[in-house]
C-alpha cells in the first residue's frame, strides 16, 4: 500500500489540497484489492476481528488496527507504525466523503442524508409551478441535459428554479449534462400511405365506441380538436354538402364494402363514426349515399378521392441470423428484400451517424443496437458500408427504427469527448450551471481537456461530474478520479443504461459494486442514475423490481431521476423510499438499529 501511494503521488500532478488525503487512501485501496483476501478474511473473522470487508474510506488505519489486535492476541510488541495512516480514525473517511458530497451537492435536506437529482422535461422550460412542486417535494439537484432543448429554454428552467428558491427558501443545484457524440441509426425509407382506424371493442368483441375520423380540406390542413383515430383529406367541395346523418361507403384496400357517418361539422371539415375496421389509401373513392338506396347501388352518388395521406413509419425486423448493413447515414435505411418463397434476396440495411467510425471498427467485435435490444457480431468492414450478423433478438423479431443508439463495446472509438455542440454550450454551462456533467470520458486527458477550456471561461469553481457509461470509462476510473481531483469538488455518475450495454446485463450489478466501492475509497460521491423508479415517472406505478432498486441506490450520495408524466409522484416515492432505508444501511454497512419483530417475539 505505501509503495503504490509513493508511486501514485509521483506521477499524480496537481491535486488538490482538499483530496490530497483521499488520493492516498484511494492507493491504499487499490493496492489492496490487487491481493486474494477472502482466506485471510475468514481467518479474521473467525477470531472476531474485523475482515476488512468495509475498509473503503480509512484503508490503512483499518490495517493497522486489525494488525494490532493480532499482535496482542499473539502476545507479541505491536511494532511502532512508520508511515502514519492519511486517515486518522475511522470517521474521519466518512467525513471526507460528506465535506466533498457538500462542496459539490450543496447540505443534505433535513430528512434524509442522499440527495435526489430530477431531469428537466421541456415542459418545465414554460410552466414554474411544475419546477416549484419539485423542489418543494424534496429536489435537491435540477439536471438539465443539454441534449434537449436550447439555451433559451434552458435559462427560463433555471430562473424558474432561481424563483422557487426564493419562495421555499432552500437551495437547489444545477448540473447541466453535456451531450456527448451519441452513435445512432440514420432514417429508414418512409412506408406505404395507409391508414388504418379500428373501433373499441369489449372481450365480447362488441363494439364500445366507435372510430373517430377527422375529415378536412385537402388544400387547407387543418388538425382535429380532439384526438382522431384517421385524419383525412378530401376536396372542399365534396366536404362542403356532407350533412349530419350522411352515410359514407367505400371499399378499403381488403377489398371490403366499409361505411361512415357524419357526426358533426366544424366549419369545412366534418367528424364521421365507424364500427368497423377499415384501411384506406390516396386516391380510395369516397361516396355519399343519397336516400335509402341499396348498399352496392352507387349509381347517383356523389364521389371524391382521398388526398395524399402521410406516409407510415417503417421500421427494419431483425431475427437472429440475420444481415443487417451498416451504410453512409445519407443513405436511407430499408428492411430486407424477399422473394416469393420468403428468402432473403438483399438484407436489411440502414445508416448511422457518425461516419467516421468505419476506421475504427474491426471484424469480430460485437456491436448492440436500441438499448440492447438487438445484439450482432461485426463480420465485414468495407469503406462504405460494414457487414453484421444479428446473434440476438426475440424469437419474434426485433424492430429497429430510426434514431436509435448503437454501442460498439469491442471497439476503440476515435471520437473526441467534447463535440461541436459541447464546446458551444460550455459558456452557457460556465456562466448558469454549478455542475458540470461530462459524457463520454474515457481517459485523464479527457478530464485534462474540459478543466482547460472551463478556465478560459471562469468557470474553475464548478464540480465535475464524470459519467461512467463506457466500459472505458469504467476501466479508467481509478485514473480519471484522480485526475478529477484536481479540482476542489467532483463527482461521479453511473449511467447504467449505456453500461450495461457495454459491460453485458449480467455484469451490471458487479460493475456498479466496484465503482461504489472505488468512488468510496477516494471519498468521491455517486450519482446513482437511469431507469430509477421508471414505472412510477411514466405510469404512476412501480414495480417490485424498481422498488427493490430504488432500495439499492441509497447506498449513493444521489439519485437521479427522469422525466415523466407524473414524476412528482415518483419524488415522494423515492423521498420516502431513501429516508427509510438510511437507518438500515449506510455504503456497504447493516446499521443495527431495534427491530420491531425482535421485540415481539416471543
Amino acid at each position: 500500500m505505501l509503495d503504490l501511494e509513493a508511486l501514485g503521488l509521483q506521477k499524480a500532478a496537481r491535486i488538490h489540497s482538499a483530496y490530497l488525503q483521499s488520493a492516498r487512501n484511494l492507493f491504499h485501496y487499490l493496492a489492496l484489492r490487487r491481493r486474494e483476501m477472502r482466506p485471510i478474511q475468514e481467518r479474521l473473522s473467525a477470531l472476531g476481528l474485523s475482515s476488512l470487508g468495509r475498509t473503503e474510506s480509512h484503508v490503512l488505519t483499518s490495517v493497522n488496527k486489525v494488525l494490532e489486535a493480532l499482535h496482542r492476541l499473539a502476545q507479541i510488541p505491536v511494532p511502532e507504525c512508520k508511515a502514519p495512516a492519511p486517515i486518522n480514525g475511522f470517521e474521519e473517511g466518512r467525513m471526507l466523503l460528506k465535506q466533498h458530497t457538500e462542496a459539490l451537492l450543496g447540505p443534505p435536506p433535513a430528512k434524509r442524508n442522499a440527495r435526489i437529482m430530477v431531469t428537466m422535461p421541456t415542459e418545465a422550460a414554460d410552466d414554474p409551478r411544475l419546477v416549484e412542486q419539485l423542489l418543494a417535494n424534496g429536489m435537491d439537484c435540477m439536471r438539465i441535459n443539454c441534449a434537449h432543448d436550447d439555451a433559451s429554454a434552458w435559462k427560463r428552467m433555471i430562473g424558474h428554479l432561481r424563483d422557487a428558491e426564493q419562495s421555499f427558501g432552500r437551495k437547489c443545484r444545477v448540473l447541466m449534462d453535456l451531450a456527448d457524440p451519441k452513435l445512432r441509426t440514420g432514417p429508414i425509407e418512409p412506408g406505404d400511405q395507409v391508414i388504418k382506424w379500428s373501433p373499441r371493442r369489449n372481450l365480447l368483441g362488441q363494439v364500445t365506441a366507435p372510430a373517430r375520423i377527422w375529415m378536412f380540406p385537402e388544400k387547407q390542413a387543418s388538425a382535429a380538436p380532439s384526438p382522431a383515430d384517421a385524419c383525412l383529406p378530401v376536396q372542399v367541395s365534396w366536404l362542403d354538402r356532407l350533412t349530419v346523418g350522411d352515410r359514407i361507403v367505400f371499399d378499403d384496400q381488403r377489398g371490403l364494402r366499409c361505411e361512415i357517418r357524419v357526426v358533426e361539422s366544424v366549419g369545412q371539415c366534418r367528424w364521421a363514426e365507424a364500427v368497423r375496421t377499415a384501411y384506406v389509401t390516396p386516391g380510395t373513392t369516397l361516396r355519399q349515399r343519397v336516400g335509402k338506396k341499396k348498399q352496392r347501388d352507387t349509381k347517383g352518388c356523389r364521389k371524391t378521392k382521398l388526398g395524399p395521406l402521410p406516409s407510415q413509419e417503417q421500421v427494419l425486423i431483425l431475427n437472429v441470423g440475420d444481415t443487417l448493413i451498416l451504410t453512409h447515414d445519407k443513405v436511407a435505411g430499408r428492411p430486407a428484400q424477399l422473394d416469393v418463397d420468403n428468402k432473403e434476396i438483399m438484407p436489411a440495411q440502414i445508416g448511422r451517424t457518425l461516419p467516421t467510425i468505419f476506421a475504427d471498427v474491426r471484424a469480430g467485435e460485437t456491436i448492440w443496437f436500441n438499448d440492447g435490444k438487438i445484439g450482432g457480431v461485426i463480420e465485414l468492414v468495407e469503406s462504405q458500408q460494414v457487414t453484421v450478423r444479428i446473434t440476438q433478438a426475440r424469437e419474434c423479431g426485433e424492430k429497429l427504427r430510426a434514431d436509435k443508439g448503437i454501442n460498439l463495446p469491442d471497439s476503440t472509438l476515435r471520437l473526441p469527448a467534447l463535440t461541436e455542440k459541447d464546446i458551444r454550450d460550455l459558456p452557457f454551462v460556465a456562466a448558469h450551471a454549478d455542475i458540470v456533467g461530462y459524457s463520454f470520458v474515457r481517459d485523464a486527458d479527457d478530464v485534462d481537456e474540459l478543466e482547460a477550456r472551463l478556465h478560459v471561461l471562469g468557470g474553475e469553481h464548478l464540480g465535475i461530474v464524470l459519467k461512467i457509461e463506457t466500459r472505458g470509462a469504467f476501466e479508467q476510473l481509478p485514473s480519471l478520479l484522480v485526475a478529477s481531483m484536481r479540482t476542489p469538488c467532483d463527482g461521479v455518475m453511473i449511467a447504467r443504461g449505456d453500461l450495461a450495454i457495454e459491460c453485458g446485463f449480467e455484469r451490471l450489478a458487479e460493475v456498479q459494486e466496484q465503482i461504489l466501492w472505488i468512488c468510496e475509497a477516494a471519498h468521491v460521491q455517486v450519482i446513482w442514475a437511469t431507469q430509477v423508479l421508471e414505472g412510477v415517472a411514466k405510469d404512476g406505478l412501480a414495480s417490485r423490481a424498481e422498488v427493490s432498486d430504488a432500495v439499492t441506490s441509497q447506498r449513493a450520495e444521489c439519485v437521479m431521476l427522469n422525466k415523466g408524466e407524473h414524476i412528482v409522484k415518483a419524488l415522494q416515492t423515492l423521498d420516502n423510499i431513501l429516508q427509510r432505508m438510511q437507518s438500515h444501511q449506510h455504503k456497504k454497512r447493516s446499521m443495527l438499529r431495534p427491530l420491531e419483530l425482535a421485540s415481539r417475539f416471543p
